[in-house]
């Protein structure tokens, strides 16, 4: 008898690749997916940690379902992910009706831990072991992920995927509970990226997204060679079928020179920088651990405006941070203006338990402060966001069709002209009037207008004359 799955994702795109092996283990095991929490038999919550935001999200979705546990107790809810491991059985303090607390390196186990839910054994709980209870190899082997396993109806679209190349962080910011949620930084074997990119390219995947917490310090080394990521993307752009390839999150002082010379010389390589600079004050980026200074952070841009002048960057920053003063906040705001981010990821600090900061560091900045230097920074950067642009407005770019707009699906169009939208090398978001078959391919759109974060344009046309792409 098919058994049904609701499972819900909170968080980045380690939660979502995550989820997809998660449904894919499921389905070995005659499980399908529902979308409603009323006709599943298991529903799964995947958590994050990074802010206390996430984490309230998670506990008020499975607080709705606590009725529908009572009254069917036969339905087994889990919670999964880095708020499992950080939290582990306090879980059930605050949730008594769960039933599974699963860490990131455990989601293997879920079909026996469901089993043994069902069969009487009570509530269960599996992670990781901790930085500091055991050996390093035997705590790097509690954090390992099953990735091989993937369910295509489960991507952002049949035509893009993420693929882990790395797990772990051994950064230790000091806000950050990344290191203790998912372990230690380790790389995957390159045979098996390259194998399990070739499994994507063979399901119609034209654009891959490497993963890893810091992706470009991604290394394995085996049999006396050591692979880096600039080898590893040398391998990945021979697979016949894909067409893109982006590689996030990464970081500042591991944006090395070998590393941006490649993705200048292989033409998949979208030129499009995730590079997080969490604040333009060197005192708050020593009071983080960030690991470099402003003149660092400099010094790699530099390094990218060499290698990759067209290239667009962005970036994540905290406002907030603890004894951070307005003066340190106005520099993060000079950052913005000096390197006109293609887009900015903006937080409020939130104290995590277990961090470094929650045990030596005051919050000490108003919520009142932190909201509006949050909205000014976020005001800054959309200015800077529709400034540059503008001079798409005219211009021919190549898009990679990811289907209807959000704005399509939520007007519940249906006629044979609706809007589309996919995304540019460079990573931007372009929508134009098109049709649904359209879906998968690269098309070349003439942009007509420019907003904030979304270019909208025309399908290029032959009258139009010969085509000059911009590199948007």
């Amino acid at each position: 008898m098919t058994k049904r799955l609701y499972i819900e994702t909170v968080g980045c795109q380690m939660n979502v690749l995550d989820s997809e092996m998660v449904v894919a283990n499921l389905r070995q095991h005659g499980y399908e997916v529902v979308q409603s929490t009323e006709d599943a038999d298991v529903l799964l919550y995947n958590s994050c940690s990074v802010r206390q935001m996430a984490e309230e999200k998670i506990y008020s979705a499975v607080g709705e379902v606590k009725r529908i546990k009572e009254a069917h107790p036969d339905r087994v809810v889990g919670i999964m992910g880095c708020m499992a491991q950080k939290d582990q059985a306090k879980i059930f303090d605050r949730a008594p009706h769960v039933d599974l607390v699963i860490g990131p390196g455990q989601l293997h186990q879920i079909p026996d831990l469901i089993q043994q839910v069902r069969a009487g054994s009570g509530p269960q709980v599996m992670v990781s072991l901790g930085r500091k209870e055991g050996t390093q190899e035997d705590i790097r082997r509690s954090h390992e992920t099953f990735d091989p396993l993937r369910d295509p109806s489960m991507r952002p679209t049949p035509f893009q995927a993420y693929l882990r190349i790395q797990i772990g962080c051994d950064k230790f910011c000091t806000y950050c509970v990344v290191p203790m949620t998912r372990g230690p930084e380790q790389g995957r074997r390159p045979s098996e990226i390259l194998l399990e990119a070739q499994t994507l390219a063979d399901q119609g995947c034209k654009e891959i997204t490497l993963l890893g917490q810091t992706v470009n310090s991604y290394k394995y080394s085996e049999d006396g060679t050591t692979t880096r990521l600039a080898d590893l993307l040398r391998s990945l752009h021979e697979i016949d079928g894909i067409e893109r390839l982006k590689f996030v999150t990464n970081y500042p002082k591991d944006m090395t020179e070998d590393l941006l010379r490649t993705v200048h010389e292989l033409p998949k390589c979208s030129p499009y920088l995730h590079v997080p600079a969490q604040s333009g004050s060197d005192e708050i980026l020593k009071r983080m651990k960030r690991g470099y200074t402003i003149a660092d952070y400099r010094a790699m841009m530099e390094r990218i405006h060499k290698f990759l002048p067209e290239a667009s960057v962005s970036s994540d920053f905290i406002v907030g941070f603890c004894g951070e003063t307005e003066e340190q906040f106005q520099m993060t705001m000079d950052l913005v203006r000096e390197y006109r981010y293609k887009n900015s990821f903006i937080f409020q600090y939130s104290v995590r338990e277990g961090t470094k900061a929650n045990e030596r560091l005051e919050d000490d900045i108003p919520l009142e402060v932190k909201k509006r230097r949050n909205n000014d920074l976020l005001n800054l950067q959309n200015e800077v966001c529709l400034e540059d642009n503008q001079r798409f407005v005219g211009e021919t770019v190549q898009v990679l069709v990811e289907g209807p707009s959000k704005k399509s699906i939520k007007n519940g169009d249906d006629g044979p002209v609706v809007q589309m939208t996919g995304r540019t090398h460079c990573d931007r978001i372009v929508v134009f009037d098109g049709n649904r078959r359209q879906a998968g391919q690269m098309m070349d759109i003439v942009v007509r207008e420019a907003l904030c974060h979304t270019l909208i344009g025309t399908v290029h046309t032959k009258h139009l004359g010969p085509q000059v792409f911009q590199l948007a």
